[in-house]
């Protein structure tokens, strides 16, 4: 196993780098670097650069119209958008959806869904989750029942994520409810701005507005928009669930955040405290074994061999990582980490250095913290949550 990258991926990384740096915009780089609002705008903007320059679709093959990149070449340009500051890619139609369509949908479809996606100029969400069906998500509830050349989907989907902003969404609804739950459910795509689909906003702990309930009232969805065949939709899901999995693990983002840690430690006099310091440490260790963890799976693809199935593992430590920088991220601000209020801020409450002029809050870097530890509390649950997880690997593990 050979975990060094050859010169040839070096050469790859410099050029992704400058690329980077001369096209990422200075503002969307500072949001990011601070942990401050993006708004749709933001996500959008970065989107579309991305897919101007064709890498926005980063791990589809050149046949969709992908760059056509090894997983490693994936890996590095990932890695280089995140240390340059660059916004997360909302991965719901490049990450997820893009690649049930190539391995699943038809011709037709393919060539109908995936430019757009690949563009950056649609928005897709991400239909999954109900009310009483999220990590046993083959007991969901919400039906379409075909009529014609048309199914009519009845039923609700919550915590979705950015789903104000959606375009199309893509379901799994129930079409039968003979034999196993999971053979029952198919996988379809709904134009949000169809008659019938209404989204509700979620206001969280922390003010924010990031999930929607999705309401589903006699939408009529054209029979060539559902993926694959009638009641296989389950296969299709897992299938999408290992890539989302795999994303949420995020081990890029996480080592920009331990940078961030450290930089709010120092201007917060914390940095030097060896206790603290023993923390960091420790949480810098995790991240490096997660990279090793990833850079082995990369070593067997790059040779050939068969690559472990760790999708599960990998949300398992990725997710914890994340909730262990935040709420070390609190600790060193103490009790400046106070939660955002959106106007307090935007009327000069809070400013870049402490104290603030006009209130003694504690400085901007310190603004959004409780709001980003609120937030990461859902990492171990979505996309099937860490205890079911843990299951999985126990079950490949042992047998």
């Amino acid at each position: 196993m050979d975990l060094a990258f050859t010169p040839e991926e070096q050469a790859f990384r410099h050029e992704v780098r400058a690329w980077v740096q001369s096209h990422l915009p200075t503002d969307l780089a500072h949001k990011v670097h601070n942990g401050l609002h993006l708004g749709r705008d933001d996500l959008q903007r970065w989107a579309k650069i991305l897919g101007k320059q064709g890498w926005l679709a980063a791990g589809w093959p050149a046949a969709f119209g992908g760059p056509g990149w090894t997983a490693v070449q994936k890996y590095l340009f990932e890695e280089e958008c995140a240390q340059a500051g660059a916004p997360r890619v909302v991965p719901f139609g490049p990450v997820m959806v893009a690649p049930v369509i190539m391995a699943f949908g038809s011709p037709a479809q393919q060539q109908r869904f995936l430019p757009g996606i690949a563009s950056g100029e649609v928005w897709w969400s991400q239909g999954y989750s109900e009310p009483d069906s999220g990590s046993d998500l083959a007991s969901l509830k919400t039906r379409a029942r075909q009529e014609g050349d048309h199914y009519v989907v009845n039923g609700q989907k919550t915590w979705t994520t950015l789903g104000q902003h959606g375009d199309w969404i893509f379901c799994l609804v129930r079409t039968s409810t003979e034999g196993k739950p999971q053979t029952g459910i198919s996988f379809l795509l709904i134009d949000m701005k169809s008659p019938g689909v209404s989204v509700r906003p979620i206001t969280m702990l922390d003010g924010g507005h990031e999930v929607n309930a999705v309401f589903f009232d006699d939408v009529r969805v054209p029979i060539d928009q559902r993926i694959g065949e009638e009641n296989q939709g389950w296969t299709y899901a897992k299938h999408l669930l290992s890539h989302e999995r795999t994303n949420i693990a995020d081990v890029n983002r996480s080592k920009r955040e331990l940078e961030r840690l450290k930089r709010i430690a120092q201007r917060e006099g914390v940095y030097h405290d060896v206790r603290f310091r023993d923390e960091i440490a420790r949480l810098e260790v995790d991240i490096i074994a997660l990279e090793m963890l990833v850079l082995r799976v990369l070593s067997a693809e790059k040779s050939g061999r068969y690559a472990l199935d760790i999708a599960g593992l990998l949300k398992i430590r990725g997710s914890e990582i994340q909730q262990r920088c935040s709420e070390l991220l609190m600790l060193a601000a103490g009790p400046f980490s106070l939660p955002l209020v959106g106007e307090a801020m935007q009327a000069g409450w809070q400013a870049d250095q402490v104290p603030s002029p006009a209130f003694p809050g504690g400085a901007l870097h310190c603004a959004t913290l409780a709001g980003s530890y609120f937030n990461l509390r859902k990492t171990t649950i979505y996309g099937g949550s860490n205890e079911v997880q843990r299951n999985i690997v126990a079950q490949f593990v042992l047998g």
